[in-house]
């Protein structure tokens, strides 16, 4: 008799799983679908039940999320808090943070303009930057400094008028010159410098830039994902960055 409660309980949990298996799954295709309606632009790369209950969290590629209904009929995007003793935690800044550290650290360095640390690199920050921005130019200005504190300060190009723009033109002069550093470096300080054509990746960067949140130059990116709008002096922004861990 035992034994018969045990297979039947057993029984039981097996299709319980199952159940809930295909309502994720039923609410997973109901969602994309939703979202392939209104051209969201942004692929999906995920749909998971979130800590919330009968609420969906869909994380967007680049590291942006949003949270949906199960059957995709309501879209949300704002903060979801979770309130814990002490202080609430913004469950959605966590996920974004997550996301966005996955994407941007994992563009190769290759791809990038890149001042290394002095000594030991002790973290690293990577900064969305437009050769003809006031800011990009006074951050510009203390990048030795945050060197010699053991940042890496890694540059993406984000032409903040666009394609075609004047800052787009100068980007892609730097990224197609045989020393990038030399290169941003008289840019900034107002030389031109000719370079051939190249192909370069300053539209793909421009594109990520806008689909993880950058809307001004520069943005700083810290190693966990943190994003930072605007300029922030080198003593600030060391610190921030040697915390983000």
């Amino acid at each position: 008799m035992r034994v018969t409660r045990i297979i039947a309980a057993a029984a039981t949990a097996v299709l319980a799983l199952m159940s809930t298996v295909t309502h994720a799954d039923d609410a997973e295709q109901a969602i994309r679908k939703s979202l392939e309606a209104i051209q969201l632009g942004v692929p999906v790369e995920s749909v998971a039940a979130s800590p919330l209950k009968g609420l969906y969290e869909v994380h967007l590629q680049g590291g942006r999320v949003l949270y949906a209904s199960p059957d995709g009929q309501f879209l949300m995007q704002g903060n979801l808090f979770q309130m814990t003793p002490g202080a609430p935690v913004n469950l959605t800044e966590k996920a974004e943070r997550t996301g966005i550290a996955k994407t941007i650290n994992g563009i190769p360095t290759a791809e990038m303009v890149v001042y290394p640390a002095v000594g030991e690199a002790k973290t690293h920050i990577t900064v969305f930057t437009d050769t003809t921005c006031p800011y990009c130019h006074k951050l510009h200005g203390e990048v030795a400094e945050l060197n010699k504190r053991g940042v890496e300060v890694r540059y993406l190009a984000f032409p903040r008028q666009g394609p075609g723009s004047a800052g787009d033109k100068q980007l892609q002069a730097v990224w197609c010159s045989s020393d990038r550093t030399k290169a941003m470096d008289a840019m900034v300080e107002g030389q031109n410098i000719s370079a051939p054509k190249c192909s370069n990746p300053v539209s793909k960067q421009y594109m990520l830039g806008q689909s993880v949140g950058v809307n001004g130059t520069p943005a700083i990116v810290l190693e966990d994902g943190q994003l930072i709008p605007g300029y922030q002096p080198a003593a600030q922004v060391a610190e921030l960055a040697l915390n983000a861990k």
